[in-house]
């Protein structure tokens, strides 16, 4: 899939862009890959970023992701495709991307329980670093300009 721009935020701020790529990395280095890539996809198909769905299911791919857990990803409270952790990892990337209604808590200590406080960090920062590219790709796309939602 090609993405037109309108911006090109990465060759603009080189140094910025080389940052956030050092800290999206430095957050999923304490995942599982499948789980940092599920939260990423996710994320990205609810802020309507095309640019990053399409990267992110890509990745989940290499990373040994099935293409019907992709599929049902949408879905996934109504899948059994999906385990424990994933769920408690896909409630808190869903909290954490519509942050208007806050995390409740019981999304909070689930993801605690499967995570740990490490995991939950790495987790959390993890979910933090897609928003901020998904916000940043939506805004710098052509064919995302008419907001997002219309790729998806």
């Amino acid at each position: 899939m090609t993405v037109r721009t309108r911006f090109d935020v990465h060759a603009a701020a080189p140094a910025v862009h080389a940052a956030m790529a050092a800290f999206d990395a430095a957050a999923a280095a304490g995942l599982d890959p499948s789980v940092a890539e599920l939260v990423r996809v996710r994320a990205s198909q609810l802020n309507g970023c095309a640019m990053c769905l399409s990267m992110h299911t890509g990745a989940a791919r290499r990373a040994g992701e099935d293409e019907r857990r992709l599929r049902a990803l949408a879905s996934w409270r109504g899948s059994p495709l999906f385990g424990r952790a994933e769920r408690a990892a896909l409630a808190l990337a869903e909290a954490m991307t519509a942050i208007g209604g806050g995390v409740p808590d019981g999304v909070f200590a689930e993801a605690r329980d499967e995570f740990g406080d490490a995991g939950l960090a790495h987790l959390m920062w993890t979910i933090a670093a897609i928003n901020a590219w998904n916000r940043v790709g939506v805004a710098a796309s052509a064919d995302e300009a008419n907001g997002p939602g219309n790729q998806i």
